[in-house]
């Protein structure tokens, strides 16, 4: 078929001791599901009645490890989240927490970069926040473990360094909601395919990133992310 233009390749990422790479289709992103972070953003999360919150990133927006990125455009405060990214290989539609678990392929170390003072604008004037969270390179993920290879990540540390100091140091134990619970809970209204990943939200201890910064990030079992900033 003739098409009036040529679209870009589509995203891949490395793959633990495999050859084959994993076509990314679509990057979804939980927010406040750290207690301690809501806290640390002002917000609070009561589990019994509220339902998970999130948002997407473009595929074509996934950068991956040992990258060096533009400082991005627009803002003055940019922002680390170190999360664990969670990359499924069958499709999943209204399905069970049982189901949802069988869909989980593997694991990664991600960044959600966030331009915090957009954000914060956006949320003064009650609108989505697509220009703090949606933009070039503002999804930074590393090689995916296949479960297979690492088990569950129930209780896993989670870290973030930026040139050498602590800012992020948190445990997967306390996610509000289980991978399984936000799978289930996005098939109700998505058909989640193979290649879609979900970056499960971050600990507490975000902060600013400066040009020149070096990010490393870490999950227990996986291997480390690490980004420069220009």
């Amino acid at each position: 078929m003739n098409t009036l233009f040529t679209l870009p390749a589509p995203t891949l990422l490395p793959i633990v001791g495999e050859e084959k790479r994993f076509p990314v289709n679509r990057v979804f992103c939980i927010g406040r599901n750290y207690a301690a972070h809501a806290a640390e953003m002002g917000a609070t999360v009561d589990k019994q009645n509220q339902d998970p919150f999130y948002f997407l990133k473009a595929s074509c927006h996934v950068v991956g490890n040992h990258q060096k990125i533009a400082f991005p455009l627009g803002t003055a405060n940019l922002h680390h989240e170190v999360e664990l990214v969670v990359a499924l290989d069958k499709p999943a539609f209204q399905v069970s927490e049982a189901e949802a678990a069988d869909c989980v392929y593997g694991y990664a170390v991600g960044f959600d970069l966030t331009r915090r003072d957009l954000q914060a604008k956006a949320k003064e004037k009650g609108l989505p926040w697509d220009g703090a969270k949606n933009f070039e390179d503002a999804a930074v993920i590393g090689e995916i473990t296949p479960k297979a290879q690492v088990g569950e990540i129930d209780k896993a540390r989670i870290a973030l360094t930026i040139n050498g100091e602590v800012r992020q140091d948190g445990n997967t134990s306390d996610l509000i909601w289980t991978i399984p619970e936000l799978i289930a809970y996005i098939s109700r209204f998505y058909h989640l395919q193979a290649g879609d990943l979900l970056m499960t939200g971050t600990p507490e201890g975000v902060g600013a990133i400066q040009a020149g910064d070096v990010l490393v990030g870490q999950v227990d079992g996986l291997t480390s992310l690490h980004l420069t900033v220009g």
